[in-house]
């Protein structure tokens, strides 16, 4: 794909969709991208139908019981009952190893049976035949932190892994540019910011492509392997998560974007990014490790680089209003309308100046 030679024959959107075409393009004859995606596809799939083989094949102890002491055994999945004639019976299956324990009636017992095991009390058996209190709690159930870590870490990686995948190569390839001097020619042909804007929407229309694709795949693969009530209870935080996403995406490739800009070789571009690395990535590692504080999650809510994942762990707990998710992506809107004008503006007073490494109050004033 070639850019336009007369720079006064196209308008700024169509040298923008050039500059994104170009870059779309150039993607997707990569190798490197295709195998990665097919990599992260099989990864996403591989997990889910991992989750549906081992809940299939999860089953109850197994025990054996008389036809009395079996109807006095809790309906649950837990326990695999096998009925048998009499006691002789039940503990010959014991002795072989064909069940974990026997269960017959005993008047003396609190819960009306006995447990017969070989040489170890079976404590799986024993705590559901145990009686247990009644509880009565003050507030609502506590959410596991397993729970939320995980959640977490899905989302907190999905947004750090592509964010990364994506918005890293628009400082790369800006430097690259640079260092070639291909740089001067697209400028002779497009605007800055027209060229700035067709690389970030080039990857991010890339970036929400690979999201689709994993959605896609792990919907299919959750319908196939019977596991269609988890689409149910993420579509919504999932939905949410691609708007934050969109947003969050493009402040940060506008950041990469002028952060590359202000270097001319590539061995310089590593302590250029690095602060915008932090950015994506301490969120990430705040929202996984202190996932269980309410009120740090709140905060994070509302702040635009970690908003992206802490906002829909919330929400699938349901613990955000139905105004929250509005209020911090208008935030997010904001901040990312203000960060691009800033980045936009260090891009075009730096893209052409070479040599040393361009200071940010230097960038600023052009």
């Amino acid at each position: 794909m070639t850019l336009a030679t007369d720079a006064r024959s196209i308008s700024t959107a169509q040298a923008t969709w050039l500059v994104a075409e170009r870059d779309i393009l150039s993607r997707l004859r990569s190798k490197a991208f295709i195998i990665s995606t097919l990599i992260l596809v099989l990864i996403a799939v591989g997990g889910i139908v991992w989750m549906g083989i081992s809940s299939a094949t999860t089953s109850g102890t197994p025990v054996a019981a008389t036809a009395d002491s079996a109807e006095m055994l809790p309906d649950t999945e837990d326990l695999e009952v096998t009925e048998v004639a009499d006691a002789a019976a039940g503990e010959a299956l014991v002795r072989d190893g064909t069940v974990d324990a026997f269960v017959t009636p005993s008047a003396g017992s609190a819960t009306g049976v006995e447990v017969v095991a070989l040489d170890e009390a079976p404590d799986d058996v024993t705590s559901l035949l145990a009686v247990h209190p009644e509880v009565t709690l003050l507030e609502d159930p506590a959410v596991p932190f397993f729970l939320r870590y995980m959640l977490g870490l899905i989302f907190g990686v999905l947004f750090m892994g592509i964010t990364l995948t994506f918005a890293m190569p628009i400082a790369t390839a800006v430097v690259e540019e640079k260092q070639t001097r291909v740089v001067e020619i697209l400028i002779s042909t497009v605007s800055a910011r027209a060229l700035l804007a067709g690389k970030v929407l080039g990857n991010l229309i890339l970036a929400l492509g690979q999201i689709v694709v994993l959605a896609a795949a792990s919907i299919i693969g959750l319908a196939v392997t019977g596991q269609g009530d988890f689409v149910t209870d993420f579509g919504a935080p999932v939905a949410w998560f691609a708007v934050f996403f969109a947003l969050g995406f493009l402040l940060l490739s506008a950041m990469f974007a002028a952060a590359g800009s202000m270097v001319s070789r590539q061995e310089d571009i590593s302590p250029t990014v690095m602060p915008v690395m932090y950015l994506v990535m301490l969120p990430y590692f705040l929202v996984v490790l202190f996932g269980n504080n309410p009120v740090l999650m709140n905060v994070m809510s509302y702040v635009p680089f970690s908003a992206p994942t802490a906002m829909p762990v919330r929400l699938y707990f349901n613990e955000a209003a139905w105004w929250e998710p509005v209020l911090s992506l208008g935030v997010l809107a904001v901040s990312c309308v203000i960060i691009i004008a800033v980045g936009a503006r260090i891009y075009e007073n730096s893209l052409l100046k070479m040599g040393g490494r361009v200071k940010v109050r230097e960038a600023l004033k052009g």
